[in-house]
């Protein structure tokens, strides 16, 4: 035996611990995170939830699942579903009502389970989950339409599906009380509407409050978080579990205000997420048993081969026809489906809730959804690259540039890049800084790019470099080492450090960081320097008879190569340890003073100065 708190210490390593090693193997989290429950609790006896935390337990994963819906609630970002096109706008709207029907009435006539029950399933069944369907884009590569489509569908559903199962659980808990259905079915409209005007009053409250400075600084997330838990309680109060829906709609109007410290509380909750999502799921892995896994008969097979094969494809095309989308890529989009860990975590709580209630095949949801998670992430996972290659949906695109840091050189970059028509994204966390860039119609992203909304909005399958030019050589080193691992270390960039003579002992080691553009490792003081008294890039093409030599000789004095663009439309950009051949065929992009121009040699191009 051991004390509590070792079984919290526990827990937070293991599921914490399994998203690390996932992330360094690049594997999917979800499976290591459930191998890691299944080892604590009923392989070896590590953990027993339910024996360690009593009546705590009900409780403690009450409020981590009300914690995990407000963080889905604060990412639900409704201008940017707007954005991205009819076809995301379909499978939301509609995708997603179709696929909760269909969900229930696969889990009601195929899986056995009573109609209430396969209701609150049913609904969690639309959620995907983004920390599932964003590894697998960028393995498959695919072409921006349906990566765009799954991935929009994977941010607004998770939200959506929790919605839904709230709503099912709530008619569930009306039918139970022992009054008429015209009692019960108003008891169940006056509690969601009890939770509605919670959940809108407490999410304005905040915004009113944050906006007029009402709150210091390093108060907001604290009391951000105590109004959650208020709202939450206060709605459970009247109706059980009705907290649910009212703080999903509160982070839904706070994560719409455009509030200036809406990236701290963002931030605040991606942490807050991956601690009590990793907790979650390992407790309820914890507690699986061989009387709840004897449950997954002949009809949870016949269950999950449905959702993949009939219930999710028959909600995509219904929801997708008359959209622009080819049959190929309605296909794939069908097809992938993985579902996450917010459908475990919650599943579970409302097989708990459900069984409590008197509905004993609410027992049933916790490994069901396991199983459909496991299915899913395995099968999907293995197979999209192949079907995706099959169907021609592999993105043939010249990869793109992501460039971090918006500066008149960086402006100058891009627009270069552009006009050899290379994608390029340029991020900052400043909005004035990319007015240049939007000026020039340079697609801009605003915000923190290694904040996990960065992960849901920009699509990364589309980049095959990251330049990191700030003018933060830490922050620089930062991004490049967050970045090496799915990037690969060859395609992280940054710019040569200010102070780079190797003997200042609090300087970042050169371990950290990555490869420094130019051979001269150019600083960004003295590129910015060299923007504004009038360098320019500018475009060369190698050909038999005008060779790289020959580029080398006649290029004006204090040019400095930068990249080399092959025909197969790969880029190789020139570091201080290493120069691209420049092979016949080939443009070299270099960074020139604007005097001295007429030595340039025939068939160079110059772009315009910026």
């Amino acid at each position: 035996m051991h004390s509590l708190v070792v079984t919290f210490a526990l827990i937070g390593v293991l599921g914490v611990g399994a998203q690390w090693i996932a992330w360094r193997l690049r594997l999917p989290a979800i499976v290591l995170m459930l191998l890691a429950g299944i080892l604590a609790g009923p392989v070896f006896g590590i953990i027993d939830p339910e024996h360690d935390f009593g009546d705590a337990l009900g409780p403690m994963v009450s409020v981590a699942v009300a914690l995990i819906l407000f963080e889905g609630g604060v990412t639900l970002d409704f201008r940017g579903l707007r954005d991205a096109g009819p076809a995301v706008r379909r499978i939301v709207l509609l995708g997603a009502p179709l696929g909760w029907i269909l969900g229930t009435a696969t889990a009601y006539y195929i899986a056995g389970l009573s109609l209430p029950v396969a209701a609150v399933f049913g609904g969690l069944l639309v959620v995907t989950g983004p920390t599932v369907v964003t590894p697998l884009l960028r393995q498959a590569n695919l072409t921006q339409r349906p990566s765009s489509v799954l991935r929009w569908e994977a941010i607004v559903n998770d939200c959506i599906g929790a919605l839904f199962a709230v709503l099912a659980y709530e008619i569930a808990v009306t039918m139970m009380n022992p009054v008429s259905v015209a009692d019960a079915g108003m008891k169940a409209v006056i509690g969601i509407g009890i939770s509605i005007i919670l959940g809108g009053a407490g999410g304005y409250a905040m915004v009113y409050a944050f906006r007029r400075a009402m709150v210091p600084e390093y108060m907001k997330v604290p009391v951000l978080l105590a109004a959650v838990l208020g709202v939450f309680a206060l709605s459970n109060e009247y109706l059980e579990e009705s907290g649910l829906l009212a703080v999903t709609l509160m982070g839904i109007i706070i994560g719409n205000a455009d509030l200036p410290s809406i990236g701290e509380i963002r931030r605040f909750k991606e942490h807050v997420a991956v601690l009590l999502v990793s907790g979650v799921f390992v407790i309820l892995a914890a507690t699986l048993n061989t009387e709840m896994v004897s449950r997954l008969d002949w009809r949870a097979v016949a269950f999950v081969i449905a959702v993949m094969l009939i219930a999710r494809p028959l909600a995509v095309w219904l929801s997708l026809a008359g959209t622009k989308l080819t049959s190929a890529e309605k296909g794939l989009i069908a097809w992938v489906g993985p579902r996450g860990v917010v459908l475990v975590a919650v599943s579970g709580f409302f097989g708990t809730k459900l069984t409590d209630l008197g509905f004993e095949d609410g027992a049933t949801l916790a490994p069901l959804a396991f199983a459909l998670v496991f299915a899913t992430v395995v099968i999907q996972g293995f197979s999209v690259s192949a079907l995706a290659k099959k169907l021609g949906l592999v993105s043939t695109e010249t990869p793109g540039v992501l460039i971090v840091g918006a500066s008149n050189w960086s402006g100058q970059l891009a627009k270069a890049l552009q006009e050899l028509n290379i994608p390029v994204l340029v991020a900052d966390r400043n909005w004035s800084r990319l007015r240049k860039m939007r000026q020039q119609e340079t697609p801009t992203f605003y915000g923190e790019v290694l904040s996990e909304a960065a992960e849901h909005t920009i699509d990364l399958n589309r980049f095959g470099t990251i330049i990191a030019a700030t003018e933060n050589d830490s922050y620089n080193a930062l991004i490049c080492t967050d970045f090496g691992p799915e990037f690969g270390r060859s395609h992280v960039f940054q710019l040569g450090r200010s102070k780079d003579n190797g003997e200042d002992p609090h300087a970042l080691p050169v371990t950290l960081g990555g490869r420094k553009l130019f051979q001269s490792g150019s600083s960004y003081e003295g590129l910015e320097a060299k923007s504004y008294s009038g360098w320019i890039f500018t475009r060369t093409r190698i050909t038999d008879e005008f060779t790289f030599e020959d580029y080398l000789n006649s290029r004006a004095e204090g040019t400095e190569l930068l990249a080399d663009l092959g025909k197969d439309n790969s880029i190789s950009f020139c570091t201080v340890s290493d120069r691209p051949k420049g092979k016949a065929g080939d443009i070299l992009l270099s960074y020139a003073p604007e005097k001295g121009q007429a030595k340039r040699a025939p068939e160079t191009e110059e772009s315009d100065p910026s």
